[in-house]
């Protein structure tokens, strides 16, 4: 049995979850997602609690996949009714010289010392806000209710400069802490 997948989830109040076809669909004040899920697990939706268990009927797959599925479905759909309930946010900020960005709508400019300027159409469910004042690394808030691609369109931002340990420069986290290395002066002797 798994430890998360034996947890109940609360529904807050103005979340809506429906279950059909063994597809979850979650439905709040800042958007719509829906789920598919695998015939092994078995949802309940009762008294505003949702919960999850193994269907030892099926015999189409393992019983240590089927532990796997039940923690993997349960924190999905929890991941769902927070991000429609409250939202996910994640801020960036751009360190170096003559970092910028700016955005037009979900068009969204980087001039990240390269030759060009590149540019990220960002998807229509991730509300983006770009902030660059004088003397302050520009910055990155991204919005969204769906966690995973969230976490996509951060990691496809952070790919184009990636931290470097010896300046520090690069797309960072607002607040993240990168491990600094000396160069190959202080190794000689």
């Amino acid at each position: 049995m798994s430890r998360i997948g034996k947890l109940p989830i609360n529904i807050p109040a103005g979340v809506n979850v429906t279950l059909k076809d063994n597809v979850v669909s979650v439905k709040g004040p800042k958007g719509e997602l829906s789920q598919a899920i695998h015939p092994s697990i078995i949802v309940n939706i009762e008294n505003n609690e949702i919960t999850f268990s193994i269907d030892e009927s099926n015999d189409s797959v393992d019983n240590k996949q089927k532990q796997a599925f039940h923690g993997l479905y349960r924190a999905l759909v929890n991941n769902m009714v927070v991000g429609v309930s409250t939202g996910y946010k994640k801020e960036l900020e751009l360190v170096g010289v003559g970092y910028r960005v700016s955005n037009q709508g979900n068009l969204m400019e980087f001039a990240l010392g390269f030759t060009h300027s590149i540019f990220l159409q960002l998807p229509s469910e991730i509300k983006v806000e770009t902030k660059t004042e004088r003397n302050k690394n520009p910055y990155i808030c991204l919005e969204s209710c769906d966690k995973q691609l969230l976490g996509l369109v951060c990691a496809k931002i952070r790919s184009f400069r990636k931290p470097e340990p010896y300046k520090g420069k690069g797309i960072l986290f607002l607040g993240e802490q990168i491990r600094r290395k000396s160069g190959k002066s202080a190794g000689a002797k």
